[in-house]
């Protein structure tokens, strides 16, 4: 069985990461691609459901698991920490079915070192005044956050060249068509192709 691909999918907040993955993964069937699910210790925002967003845990456990090396990546943003289980990762890979991360360029570099296999994207705001009328469009964050992630922003968004793909999310349909390519060309890779019709190849050249 073809192993799976891991997608590492990073951007500034507000830019529509989290909104692109959504819309993609609701093309496509379950045994097919799947998001990751992380953990974090962050507080729940209204309309998050423990498991299905986040894995909502203390930092006393958070820093536990740290310690006894459960997690692929791992960061702590905006004072809070942020990380991804290895074993589930590898399980469903392992399966054939593409996984996505949706995380910042910290743990983008993390995943990079430990799976060089991994593809990654980095999404971008078509601009700055975008950028905040979308933060602002959430109605969730106070003043005094928006001016952070506004700050913050320009520092994620400098490290976009250590990914393999870029995509402008100023139209959501080409942005999600763009990630569509994206996807259906890593599956065309000669490793997946081989190994997914190991078969039909056998028989072609036994001819």
């Amino acid at each position: 069985m073809a192993q799976g691909t891991l997608f590492i999918v990073s951007a500034p907040s507000g830019a529509g990461k989290s909104s692109l993955i959504q819309a993609l993964l609701k093309t496509q069937p379950l045994y097919d691609m799947q998001v990751s699910v992380s953990h974090t210790t962050r507080s729940v925002r209204p309309g998050e459901a423990h498991g299905e967003h986040y894995f909502f845990v203390s930092r006393p456990e958070f820093e536990q698991m740290i310690a006894e090396g459960d997690f692929l990546e791992h960061a702590e943003v905006f004072g809070n920490y942020y990380g991804t289980s290895r074993a589930a990762i590898e399980q469903v890979l392992s399966t054939g079915v593409d996984v996505f991360l949706d995380i910042d360029w910290q743990g983008a570099q993390q995943i990079r070192q430990k799976m060089p296999a991994s593809r990654s994207i980095f999404v971008l705001p078509p601009s700055t005044e975008e950028l905040d009328r979308r933060l602002r469009g959430r109605g969730q964050d106070s003043e005094e956050i928006i001016a952070r992630r506004m700050a913050q922003a320009v520092a994620e968004m400098s490290h976009y060249a250590e990914y393999d793909y870029l995509i402008v999310n100023d139209d959501f349909d080409l942005a999600l068509s763009d990630l569509k390519t994206i996807i259906r060309a890593e599956r065309l890779r000669m490793s997946r192709q081989k190994s997914r019709h190991d078969a039909l190849i056998s028989k072609l050249l036994a001819v």
